[in-house]
């Protein structure tokens, strides 16, 4: 009789399955570099295998580059998409162990893509037609041994028949879309590879939507009348009750009349309210408070949250729930973080209490809860891993604790008739602030206590013209926030999208602006073909693959649909391809032109652009009127970098911004020889020209600038460099060895003078 095969998602996965289920410690082997298990449990042969993701992929019958396209199957990623290679040696690897299993288990991440994963390689790596189902929630013993004795004896259906139907629909959607796309640019003459999909397109056009109301938004004038008065060294700013006048003599009579009249406290009004304990995380509220906190964008706050999974030290981070349910163990999950010292106080204070009621949300997830800390303490993190862990925890201690007490100050105040108020929050009783420490952002006001009739000493009194303000744009977070509450994409998915329309470069920035070019795919489509970017029409797939989950209709029935629909909207597509050609090449034309502007050229005032080097493989800035004009500046290989609207004060060349992750946008000029530059070495540093070189055309090239110290890693010299940013030391043994130094560069110690001086000025 043969062994039990486990096929789990990804390789963390698989070792930590086979260490949950082995009676001894299991044993690791390998066919290449592929790991697999061997175990036993409870003296059972258990082998333990691991995809590393999709191993599948959906592809054409047979290739081609026509639309529409429908005859389609599952292929393996390997053979497909290049960037996949490596996946084959995990298939080979499973239909290798395959042969010798007499029973299947799928331990992959129970969700819907979780259940594709594992249905394909059971059905087309192992051939069989069905396997028992593993479903957890952590990667800890207990629970992956809970999973295994109570495993389900067949595969979630329903999901898997969802998940397929998912799959082929967005494949249908995507591809043909795109190539429709694309052919019609190149029917121009052109070409330029576009993209849209099922909820690719109508995510663009809800950024797009944002995008023409805050153009066509007008802003309107309105004044404020602002009082500030001091009591006790403590200044309280108020605002006239009526608060904007939207006709400035109605606002400059009401100023006037307050002018050297006394401030008298009218009224006074406290009330308590009781500010409740925050809901657990759900993906998508994790996503939007890891972007408000440290800014990272909900791709990667994913990302880092499925490392934290695969760790053992958080839930499965794919969860819409908001509850938690007393099974998960408080105490045991609360005990385990007594033993962090970053976490030990809170913890023993929560153990304390007489029960333990989470404030759990609406929102359910039929097969996980919320997100919550294991209780494993984790061994090594990223700085990354470290804040999105630390929030996590927060927030499960912080769902504990009893309603914060605030209370709302309002004062009014009367000057010559006219009534401000004044308005403050502070805290009286924290309760579960202190274990939501220091994520809690509230403003705390303590304020003096005031008397009716009392007068008050007036600082200031300003009449204030403002002007409305547009839409605020959407960020990353909110945008995959929108998508969520218009029941667009899956909370796997809506991070991908937002980044896909990045990379397609149909939007832009963190305060997300839409390009020329993705303006004109949703104008082109909205012309031509609008139910391609109708989000009713992509939520109406949404609930028909609710229903294949729930079994109320087959996903055949689905598809099918979904081909004929997308037969008649290609077909006036391709009625109308030159014209969209045409709309596309014009509008690909403008956003390159447009994207790459840095500045005008300082020598002949045409355009600098961003230029890249296929000879060299680097990027740099050019004139765009070479050959007559051969102005030319090195830039950063990395980061990404804008015109900074302006030129250098010391040498009147342009400047651009830097920008790079974990690092303050940074403007520097683009010349490297600015005076701005200039070095200061310190004592006892000299420097030497080096010997100079030949060129392969004769040339004689300068040598280096050395310097009169060593390199402490290698020992080799070290030179003199220049970049963008100014002088610095680098090692001669370049690439091979990185090591710099920083010096100081005067223009810096220019810009610390000059700040100095506005300061003693002001």
């Amino acid at each position: 009789m043969g062994y039990e095969l486990v096929v789990s998602e990804k390789p963390n996965a698989a070792g930590r399955i086979a260490e949950a289920l082995a009676d001894k410690k299991p044993k690791k082997q390998h066919v290449g570099k592929v790991p697999y298990y061997e175990l036993e449990h409870k003296k059972k042969p258990i082998v333990v295998t691991c995809a590393v993701g999709h191993l599948y992929t959906v592809a054409e019958k047979k290739k081609s580059f026509t639309y529409p396209s429908f005859d389609l199957q599952w292929a393996p990623s390997s053979e497909v998409n290049k960037k996949a290679d490596f996946s084959g040696k995990y298939l080979e690897v499973i239909k290798k162990l395959a042969k010798k299993a007499s029973a299947f288990t799928v331990a992959c991440d129970y969700d819907i893509e979780g259940e594709v994963i594992g249905l394909n390689c059971i059905k087309l790596a192992c051939g069989q037609k069905d396997a028992k189902r593993m479903k957890f929630s952590t990667l800890t013993k207990d629970d992956l041994v809970e999973a295994y004795d109570e495993a389900s004896p067949h595969i979630d259906w329903g999901l898997a028949n969802a998940g397929e139907a998912r799959h082929f629909l967005d494949w249908m959607y995507g591809i043909n879309i795109s190539r429709a796309l694309t052919l019609a640019v190149k029917s121009t003459g052109s070409f330029k590879i576009l993209s849209s999909g099922r909820v690719q397109g109508p995510a663009l056009k809800i950024v797009y939507d944002r995008e023409k109301e805050i153009s066509a938004f007008k802003p309107e004038p309105y004044w404020q009348i602002y009082l500030e008065i001091e009591k006790q060294g403590v200044r309280i700013g108020a605002f006239h009750v009526k608060d904007k006048f939207y006709k400035n003599n109605e606002a400059k009579q009401a100023f006037e009349k307050s002018l050297w009249k006394p401030a008298i406290v009218k009224d006074i009004e406290k009330n308590e309210t009781q500010q409740y304990a925050p809901n657990p995380f759900d993906l998508g509220s994790l996503q939007t408070e890891a972007y408000k906190l440290f800014s990272l964008n909900p791709k990667d706050a994913l990302a880092v949250a499925q490392n934290l999974y695969l760790m053992g030290v958080i839930s499965y981070p794919r969860t819409s729930s908001q509850k938690l349910p007393a099974k998960i163990n408080y105490k045991k999950i609360l005990t385990g973080l007594s033993t962090n010292n970053d976490y030990a106080n809170n913890a023993k204070k929560l153990l304390s209490f007489e029960k333990l009621h989470p404030n759990e949300g609406g929102k359910d997830d039929p097969a996980h809860p919320a997100i919550y800390p294991t209780g494993i303490k984790p061994d090594k993190l990223t700085e990354r891993e470290s804040k999105v862990y630390d929030l996590i925890v927060k927030r499960f201690m912080a769902t504990f604790g009893a309603p914060a007490i605030r209370e709302s100050m309002l004062l009014r105040i009367d000057v010559g008739g006219e009534i401000f108020a004044a308005k403050g929050m502070r805290t009286k009783v924290r309760n579960w602030f202190d274990f939501y420490e220091p994520y809690v952002k509230l403003k705390e006001e303590e304020w003096p206590n005031f008397s009716i009739g009392e007068n008050l000493s007036i600082k200031k009194l300003d009449l204030l013209q403002k002007e409305t303000q547009p839409p605020k744009r959407y960020t990353p977070a909110s945008l995959v926030s929108e998508l969520e509450k218009r029941g667009l994409g899956t909370k796997a998915t809506r991070a991908e999208i937002v980044d896909s329309l990045y990379q397609r470069n149909y939007v832009a920035d963190q305060a997300i602006r839409v390009t020329d070019m993705g303006m004109r795919i949703i104008e082109t489509l909205q012309k031509y073909c609008p139910d391609i970017i109708d989000e009713k029409l992509t939520q109406h797939f949404e609930d028909e693959m609710e229903k294949i989950m729930s079994k109320e209709i087959k996903k055949e029935e689905v598809l099918e649909e979904a081909k004929k629909l997308l037969t008649k909207l290609l077909k006036t597509f391709k009625e109308n391809e030159k014209k969209i050609g045409e709309a596309l090449k014009e509008a690909h034309h403008e956003t390159i032109q447009k994207e790459n502007y840095i500045a005008k050229c300082p020598k002949c005032g045409g355009n600098l652009q961003m230029k890249f080097s296929r000879k060299t493989k680097m990027r740099f800035i050019a004139c765009n009127n070479y050959p007559k004009c051969a102005t030319t500046f090195a830039i950063p290989q990395s980061g990404s970098i804008k015109g900074a609207e302006k030129t250098c004060p010391h040498c009147g060349q342009p400047m651009v911004i830097v920008f790079r992750k974990k690092s303050r946008p940074q403007e520097v000029c683009l010349n490297k020889e600015c005076p701005g530059k200039k070095v200061e070495l310190g004592e006892g540093v000299t420097i030497e020209q080096g010997k100079s070189t030949r060129g392969k055309n004769g040339e004689i090239k300068p040598g280096p600038q050395l310097i009169n110290k060593k390199c402490p890693k290698c020992g080799k010299e070290l030179v003199l460099r220049s970049s963008i940013y100014g002088k610095f030391i680098g090692c001669l043994g370049y690439p091979k060895c990185r090591y710099t130094e920083k010096i100081n560069n005067g223009n810096n110690a220019d810009l610390k003078k000059e700040k100095n001086e506005e300061k003693e000025k002001i």
